[in-house]
C-alpha cells in the first residue's frame, strides 16, 4: 500500500521561489546599491601642516587607497612638476580629555573624550574650496579606579574609533569637492 505524498512541501517550494523573484526585482528597482569607491574632483592632493598625526596618517592612507596621489609637504615635487591639485592643509589635530563627573569624595567617575580635527582646501593656485573647517567628536566613558587598565584600553579604542569616524567625515566632505 503506498500513500500519497503531500504536495504542501512542493506549493511551499513554489511560494519561496515566487517571494525570492518578487523580493530581487523590488530591490533592483528601487535604486538599491551598494555604496562603491568614491569619485574626487582631483586625482593629486598635498597633505600641509600636521600632517603625522594619527587622523592625518589614516586620512592620507585612506586617500591614497581610493586611488588619489597623496604628497606630504616634505615629499618634493616630482620632475613633471605635479605638487597636487589641491592642498589640504591640518589646522588642528587634537585630542582632549575632561573630567565631567565626581563623587562627593572628589573621585572622578565620569570623563569625556574629545577629538577635534581642524582643517581646509585649496586649489593649486590659493582659491579656497573648503574655509576653515571644524570637527568636534565627543564620546562619554564611565571610570573607575579598581579597573584603570581595562578603561585605559577603552579610552583608547573610543579615541580610535573617533578617528576613523573623522577620516570618514572628511572623506565625504571631499568627493562633495569639485576642484
Amino acid at each position: 500500500m503506498s500513500a500519497a505524498l503531500p504536495s504542501v512541501p512542493f506549493q511551499r517550494r513554489a511560494l519561496l521561489r515566487g517571494a525570492g523573484l518578487l523580493l530581487a526585482t523590488g530591490l533592483g528597482g528601487c535604486g538599491f546599491a551598494l555604496r562603491g569607491a568614491p569619485k574626487f574632483g582631483f586625482e593629486s592632493l598635498r597633505l600641509a601642516g600636521s600632517e603625522t598625526t594619527p587622523v592625518s596618517v589614516e586620512l592620507a592612507r585612506a586617500l591614497a587607497g581610493a586611488g588619489v596621489l597623496v604628497f606630504k609637504s616634505s615629499t618634493p615635487p616630482s620632475p613633471e612638476g605635479d605638487t597636487g591639485q589641491v592642498v589640504l592643509t591640518v589646522l588642528t589635530d587634537q585630542r582632549e580629555r575632561a573630567v565631567v563627573g565626581q563623587t562627593a569624595a572628589g573621585q572622578v567617575r565620569e570623563l569625556q573624550l574629545r577629538t577635534r580635527f581642524r582643517f581646509r582646501l585649496a586649489n593649486a593656485a590659493g582659491k579656497l574650496l573648503l574655509d576653515n573647517t571644524e570637527l568636534l567628536l565627543e564620546r562619554d566613558i564611565s571610570f573607575t579606579e579598581t579597573a584603570v587598565l581595562a578603561k585605559e584600553a577603552e579610552e583608547a579604542l573610543l579615541f580610535r574609533d573617533m578617528q576613523s569616524d573623522i577620516v570618514q567625515q572628511v572623506m565625504r566632505r571631499l568627493v562633495a569637492v569639485q576642484a
